[in-house]
């Protein structure tokens, strides 16, 4: 007899048909701008002979510390170098509600 449902063991819940990789999908995090929204991209490395082999080109990301004043809160983002300079630009309020609006922000 199977049992599909998770099962119980005092106050933790175990799932039967667990996935063994899934411990690692929640400690690694993906490598996108919380403003822009950019992400990695795919490409080729192309030799000398003309051959192409996968590659990835990485967002050039910094995890960077902002204060709020209207909220009066601290957040870390994980932000691109173009979001720094619209941050500078425009001011952290003005971009925040940009990206909440587009749907990058999530806090």
């Amino acid at each position: 007899m199977h049992n599909y449902s998770p099962s119980f063991v005092g106050n933790q819940i175990f799932p039967i048909f667990a996935d063994p990789f899934q411990k690692y999908t929640y400690k690694t995090m993906a490598r996108v701008c919380q403003i822009t929204g950019k992400s990695t991209r795919v490409g080729n490395n192309v030799s000398h002979a003309n051959n192409k082999t996968k590659r990835k080109f990485y967002p050039n990301l910094h995890t960077k510390r902002f204060f709020i004043p209207e909220e009066n809160l601290w957040i870390t983002l994980k932000v691109s170098s173009t979001a720094l300079r619209t941050i500078n630009k425009n001011g952290i309020s003005a971009v925040l509600k940009k990206a909440r609006a587009k749907g990058n922000v999530v806090f």
